[in-house]
């Protein structure tokens, strides 16, 4: 386990985290000490605690309106693919009816041809 060391509202804690979390950890607790020092600009001195409590209820409403919108996203993701997978069979069907249609087409242009090449006189079921 990795120890780190980290400032929150003036404060320094020793802190433990896995091995190679230790900048993610940092991180973490720079950006909560940002949200005290925004809060502290913004009310004042208001107690510790109260700043503390403060902070963590609005880093948690960011992270629920993260949440709802990733929720959106995925929801969007999910009808795009669901749209792509029938456009994909719409495609398939389409290619298929076009494939039976040109056949049925090179048919009758080769009935045709036969029909042209044929001399007067030619038994046509020969």
């Amino acid at each position: 386990m990795a120890q780190v060391s980290v400032t929150i509202n003036g404060r320094t804690f020793r802190m433990a985290c896995d091995d190679g979390e230790e900048d993610r950890l940092s991180g973490l607790a720079r950006r909560f000490d940002a949200a005290i020092s925004q809060l502290r600009g913004s009310f004042g001195e208001i107690g510790d605690q109260r700043l503390v409590v403060m902070a963590g209820i609005m880093m948690t409403d960011q992270l629920s309106e993260a949440e709802r919108r990733l929720q959106a996203a995925q929801a969007e993701v999910a009808a795009m693919k669901e749209s792509r997978d029938t456009v994909l069979s719409r495609t398939d069907e389409i290619e298929h009816d076009v494939a039976h249609r040109l056949e049925a087409a090179a048919v009758r242009i080769e009935a045709l041809a036969d029909a042209l090449n044929r001399k007067p006189g030619d038994d046509p079921d020969a």
